[in-house]
């Protein structure tokens, strides 16, 4: 591929893009190509033992990743009681609670430090409740909890003292992503989004790898389906469906070998397609869940390994995919 064949392409997403000295054996090319962009992200974000081993994997292999956070995790079953989602009682949450607040407070540490290390911090609402009935106003109170539940945290747990200096500022400036429970919305939800300052939305499903859309400023991600198994069947590049696709969505842990392998030639299927080809995003999500006894865990390690480090790859947070396509459209800016 070149972008003498590709340039829109290569336009938006300005990655890699660098002239070509004339004297080069490519002097009939006006730019190289660009880099492929691979984004990884975890729903939830909750278990403080897969925080331990995605920012182990992030360290071994270059990646970057965005973290859908669940706010309902960084509060007690009794602290809970002050949150309320739409339609509901108080101090229901369809995930459940942190279990106290030792869980609750080295879950925040991680939260911190993954956000130094580069990795985003993107809000997944609270208590992963279905909202694709959701006026705009209840959206716009689902995004409040979370603001209000990830802003107080530190506070909630250890006092003011024992909150990070800067803690508010990344709350209010940082936290600007989203993805919707069981990835369904309405345009109430996008209007909500538009009006409370996120800056992309990473909810939608599309037939195969995409470039990220624009809706009245909003930039908008799909998760791609992908061919995968024998017959080549799409699914939606994400460990949950994979997980119902091989088992019924029931643990099988005695065929987590054959899983996985199916997992990582999927993965490693659609990566080849665009990185020989259009080198459109290509997006896997993820859980804080070992489905399978682990299977898609162990797969996204072998892809990331395999593919982070080449030259021609970039394994990024949403918001970084974002910020680099909306710098080249016109206009710039996010």
């Amino acid at each position: 591929m070149s972008c003498v064949r590709v340039v829109s392409l290569c336009a938006v997403l300005g990655i890699g893009l660098s002239p070509v000295p004339a004297s080069s054996a490519n002097a009939g090319q006006a730019f190289s190509e660009p880099k492929q962009l691979v984004i990884v992200s975890f729903d939830g974000a909750h278990d403080n033992r897969l925080w331990d081993r995605s920012r182990t994997i992030a360290e071994e292999t270059g990646a970057r990743f965005t973290y859908f956070l669940s706010c309902t995790f960084l509060m007690t079953r009794a602290q809970g009681r002050s949150y309320q989602a739409p339609g509901q009682k108080a101090g229901r949450s369809n995930v459940g609670f942190a279990p106290d607040a030792a869980d609750v407070r080295r879950r925040l540490n991680h939260i911190w430090d993954a956000r130094r290390d580069g990795h985003e911090i993107a809000s997944h609402g609270c208590g992963h409740f279905d909202g694709g009935h959701w006026s705009k106003r209840q959206w716009k109170s689902e995004f409040a909890s979370f603001a209000d539940v990830l802003s107080n945290a530190w506070a909630r747990i250890d006092g003011p003292d024992g909150e990070p200096l800067g803690w508010r500022d990344f709350v209010a400036q940082d936290v600007r992503g989203f993805r919707a429970p069981y990835l369904s919305t309405n345009a109430d939800m996008i209007r909500a989004l538009k009006e409370t300052g996120f800056h992309y939305d990473a909810s939608g499903v599309s037939r195969g790898p995409a470039l990220p859309g624009r809706h009245d400023g909003l930039t908008t991600f799909e998760l791609p389906l992908i061919a995968e198994g024998p017959r080549n069947r799409r699914v939606i590049a994400m460990d949950y469906n994979l997980f119902v696709r091989h088992s019924g969505g029931l643990e099988n842990a005695s065929r987590s070998g054959q899983f996985e392998e199916r997992a990582y030639r999927a993965f490693r299927r659609a990566f080849d397609g665009e990185h020989a080809g259009r080198r459109r995003p290509l997006q896997i999500g993820m859980h804080f869940v070992e489905m399978n006894g682990g299977a898609y865990w162990r797969a996204l390690e072998r892809l990331l390994s395999d593919v982070c480090r080449m030259q021609d790859v970039a394994c990024v947070t949403y918001r970084e995919a974002a910020e680099q396509l909306n710098r080249l459209r016109p206009g710039g800016g996010a």
